[in-house]
């Protein structure tokens, strides 16, 4: 084994405390540093830690940002979610594939270039677009890509890419992207400006129980789907037992066609944090981490100078604005492509050092989470509010929104419209006004919050967007009306396929099964029986399956059967002669008639 390896292995477990909980860090930065984590570098991982080697293998290939052997020097991740599929993503990978002169998941015969799809990057407002390495390539075309080649082939730089920076932070020197904000609307809760300090001022003159209190009476629900009711969840965490609590904030957004996070994290982050620390206070928690999603590293060294800038001004650290005993600080753990870390527990799992797995519930997080300590875990978001709830008032959040739904709801919306964007709007709004706030394209349906919920039908866009009408976690995709709505649910398969962890049966083979039929009557072989089948089996997966992923996974199926049923009663027919639907006669015979020299007859 080569000193020189052993030497930098060595050097980056240091960096971490050789802590064996911190190994995910400690693959994902020998990934950068070493292009790979090699069979040697994992046995040294393991040695530096106390650990064993296949448990390092289990977290290096549970992630697909890291890889046991070597890559190109850059690594082309080219998006293709549903969005980017509408908007031209076959097409810009034929142009790339063949400027390299490679297939889709292959490198270049100098070890240069590694061209490979992923599954969302948090860009469904510009798409088609693709990761550089760490860098963002938003709004391609096939021409633009081949000239994402042509000047990679030069240079080998994902850095000489930016040829322009977007809007407000995204021009920051620490972050230099071409991304756009794209905020349409903005609204009174995230985009009204947010003095940093001044919600924790009026924290800390109260007492942990009356800021848990006050929370509550806003009734600000979890903005990550669940809708789980925040101070009822801060509260189970304050009084179960335990020595130590702590404060995780999902920054993991990996719903194709969501983004609102990216942008709340470029441009509200003060009042994110600001919101993790209230969290603090109110728990007794001396401890915070922000899990990020590896698409948005390009912001970690945006958000760690807000971190240090914040702990400069006494708003993190030791005796927080000078009140003895609250102490609070946050971490950020980079993730590393799982979308099945969007879940609480894959999430805690990750930090842990451990694959991405999700857990057995229960104990719930609030009873034991993070290394078995009381726990919450909120989204970007619901931090977001509950800072500016401590700032505001419990009353003035709860008169905004809907009758049983207070606040505002920052949305992801994009698909088939004509501004694509973040929009912050009380909850109440309906769909159909949302559609008009975009501009949609002939709508013929929308997806409310994103693939883990279901499609919905003209006849439904009077609907509310609030958790008990039209519930979601922020994504808003819409479709046209000449879009094939089960077509769309098979591209949704084939995600949640990808990106199931492949613990528990009916996710890891019912998937597969579900699309098998779905392709079937897409492509114009399917049976009436088909229909049944499906719905049967979507149910069987959602009520069968461990976690939350393999529990939604089937939703876009049965609310294309639920809403579109006519439509795809008419896609299939009884078969006759007793053949099944997907046997070709004449192709069957076709090697037959070829030796015998002669056409088969049959009737």
């Amino acid at each position: 084994m080569h000193q020189a390896l052993v030497t930098v292995v060595e050097d980056i477990c240091g960096r971490y405390g050789f802590d064996r909980t911190r190994m995910t860090d400690i693959v994902i930065a020998v990934q950068q540093r070493l292009g790979c984590v090699s069979t040697e570098a994992m046995e040294i991982i393991a040695s530096k830690v106390n650990s064993h080697r296949v448990e390092v293998e289990s977290v290096v290939t549970f992630y697909a940002f890291l890889s046991v052997k070597p890559r190109g020097r850059v690594i082309i991740r080219l998006c293709k979610d549903i969005v980017d599929w509408m908007k031209g993503y076959d097409e810009v990978a034929d142009a790339m594939a063949k400027e390299l002169g490679v297939t889709m998941g292959e490198t270049t015969a100098d070890g240069g270039i590694t061209l490979t799809s992923t599954p969302c990057i948090g860009m469904s407002d510009q798409a088609p677009a693709a990761l550089v390495n760490d860098v963002v390539v938003p709004n391609l075309t096939p021409e633009r890509g081949r000239q994402v080649i042509r000047d990679l082939r030069r240079h080998l730089d994902p850095a000489q890419l930016i040829t322009m920076v977007g809007d407000g932070n995204n021009a920051h020197p620490l972050v230099h992207s071409m991304v756009r904000n794209n905020i349409r609307r903005r609204g009174p809760v995230h985009f009204d400006g947010f003095e940093s300090g001044c919600a924790l001022e009026r924290t800390i003159d109260q007492t942990p129980e009356n800021v848990i209190a006050t929370i509550r009476a806003s009734r600000l629900r979890g903005r990550g789907g669940a809708g789980f009711a925040t101070g009822q969840k801060w509260e189970f965490a304050r009084n179960a037992s335990g020595e130590r609590r702590y404060v995780l904030c999902n920054a993991d957004e990996g719903e194709p066609g969501t983004f609102k996070d990216r942008v709340l994290l470029t441009e509200c982050p003060d009042q994110v944090f600001e919101g993790m620390t209230v969290a603090g206070y109110a728990l007794g928690s001396d401890s915070g981490i922000v899990y990020l999603r590896g698409e948005y590293a390009y912001l970690r060294a945006f958000l760690e100078n807000v971190l240090e800038t914040r702990r400069r001004q006494g708003l993190l650290g030791k005796a927080i604005l000078g009140k003895p005993g609250f102490d609070f600080d946050i971490r950020i753990q980079m993730g590393a492509g799982a979308y099945v870390c969007g879940e609480e527990t894959a999430l805690i799992s990750s930090c842990e050092g451990l694959r991405g797995d999700p857990k057995n519930r229960p104990p719930f997080p609030a009873q034991k989470g993070y290394m078995g300590c009381p726990t919450i875990v909120n989204n970007v978001e619901t931090f977001s509010a509950a800072a500016r709830i401590m700032e505001r008032g419990a009353n003035w959040f709860a008169e905004m929104g809907s009758e049983r739904t207070t606040g505002t709801k920052v949305l992801s919306i994009c698909g088939d419209c004509r501004k694509p964007g973040v929009y912050e709007v009380p909850f109440g709004i309906t769909a159909r006004e949302l559609l008009d706030m975009a501009d949609a394209d002939n709508p013929g349906a929308m997806l409310i919050g994103g693939p883990c919920r279901q499609m919905i039908g003209p006849e439904r866009f009077g609907g509310q967007i609030c958790y008990d009408d039209l519930a979601t976690g922020g994504a808003i995709l819409i479709f046209n009306r000449a879009r094939n709505k089960l077509e769309i649910a098979e591209h949704y398969l084939d995600f949640f396929i990808e990106e199931s962890c492949g613990h528990c049966t009916p996710c890891r083979v019912g998937l597969v099964l579900l699309k098998e039929v779905v392709h079937k009557v897409v492509s114009g072989a399917g049976e009436p029986s088909d229909l049944d089948y499906m719905r049967r089996l979507a149910n069987v997966i959602s009520q069968t399956s461990r976690c939350g992923l393999g529990q939604a996974a089937p939703n876009p199926v049965l609310g294309a059967l639920q809403n579109f049923h006519t439509l795809y009663a008419d896609m299939v027919s009884d078969r006759k002669l007793g053949l099944l639907s997907t046997f070709d006669l004449s192709k069957a015979v076709a090697d037959a008639e070829l030796r015998v020299g002669r056409m088969s007859q049959y009737v």
